[in-house]
């Protein structure tokens, strides 16, 4: 199997590579990063449609498609695939995505017009209420969503691989359709700069104060993300999207894993590419891995925190943390933390191969 982590800036869009039980090719994308991630002005051709193009010219197609939320740096890429390519919908078999209108219906509430997903007919796309095709309706128009909800405990399983899903909780989803309002402006979503100079020992140290306490990101969006632990045939690997680490926690307690009996994965997708209010240290206890992925160029918010950083490098000093940009890559470990931490490696990534 190989696992692709597209360059999508500040976004998330990764891709399953596999064959089934009978020797047949599979693909499974996750999220669809940025704009760019799929068209780009300049070079033309983003990531995802070379990865989309190259499915369509092996005669393949995405047989399951996710949507883990609805921020923009996951949905905008697969929203302009859409509005470029008409045929898209014959490419797709099944789709995950937990719409507004599946979410008011499940909780027999009204619907929240923030929660729209729309597509304009121009050059530019939207994840908000704006002129256009709604995502929903078009998925609606060519049957690709079940109306379904995918939320924690939902076990899924073809191809030879099984999907375990962890987030969102039934809370997290009323929460999401209650609460949430279109973010723009909001002043925690502005821009910040990074904090890589800190070092991690002074980061370790800091954090193990008693009066250190940690604080959860609150967007009822990021609450929202599909997480989920995948296997296939017997390797396992987590997904966590955006999602908030107090919920993952318990859906892995759940499952009966512990800090003595950690699961065991051959990589952890780092969620909300690193931001320290998506990250506890609870979190990295209950994973047994070497490798850690963080999926961002940086831009925006400054991720990945290197308080992340050093919660991974206080539970694993000799840590794999991968990175798809060679900026963060290059600049995330300070002089001293390479001499604190000589076996803690950093590395540039574009793929993840898992033998099976």
């Amino acid at each position: 199997m190989k696992i692709f982590f597209l360059q999508a800036q500040n976004g998330d869009s990764i891709a399953l590579s596999f064959c089934d039980d009978e020797s047949k090719p599979r693909n499974i994308v996750i999220d669809g990063g940025k704009e760019v991630t799929y068209f780009n002005r300049v070079r033309r051709n983003g990531p995802l449609k070379t990865l989309i193009d190259g499915i369509k010219n092996r005669g393949e197609k995405i047989d399951l498609l996710i949507l883990s939320h609805i921020d923009n740096d996951h949905i905008e890429g697969f929203l302009k695939w859409f509005e470029q390519d008409k045929n898209a919908h014959e490419f797709v078999g099944e789709v995950w995505f937990n719409s507004g209108e599946a979410i008011a219906n499940y909780l027999k509430k009204p619907k929240n017009e923030d929660l729209n997903l729309l597509i304009t007919d121009g050059s530019n796309v939207y994840t908000g209420v704006d002129e256009g095709i709604e995502f929903q309706k078009y998925l609606r128009k060519y049957n690709l969503n079940l109306d379904r909800l995918i939320m924690k405990d939902l076990n899924w399983e073809d191809f030879n691989l099984k999907i375990k899903v962890l987030t969102p909780t039934h809370k997290q989803l009323e929460n999401l359709l209650e609460f949430y309002h279109e973010e723009t402006g909001d002043v925690r979503y502005t821009a910040a700069r990074n904090d890589w100079s800190k070092n991690l020992t002074d980061i370790i140290a800091e954090e193990e104060k008693p009066t250190f306490r940690f604080k959860q990101d609150r967007s009822e969006k990021n609450g929202s993300s599909i997480t989920s632990l995948i296997t296939y045939k017997d390797k396992s690997f987590l997904l966590l999207a955006d999602s908030h680490p107090k919920a993952v926690c318990n859906a892995l307690k759940d499952l009966g894993y512990t800090k003595e009996n950690p699961v065991k994965v051959e990589f952890v997708q780092v969620a909300h590419h690193g931001s320290k209010a998506n990250n506890n240290k609870e979190l990295f206890e209950l994973v047994d891995t070497q490798n850690y992925i963080i999926s961002t160029n940086s831009s925006g918010h400054g991720h990945p925190h290197k308080s992340v950083i050093a919660r991974i490098v206080a539970k694993n000093p000799k840590a794999v943390i991968y990175s798809n940009y060679e900026r963060v890559a290059d600049n995330i470990l300070t002089e001293k933390d390479k001499m604190d931490y000589p076996d803690v490696q950093v590395k540039l990534i574009s793929e993840f191969n898992i033998e099976v």
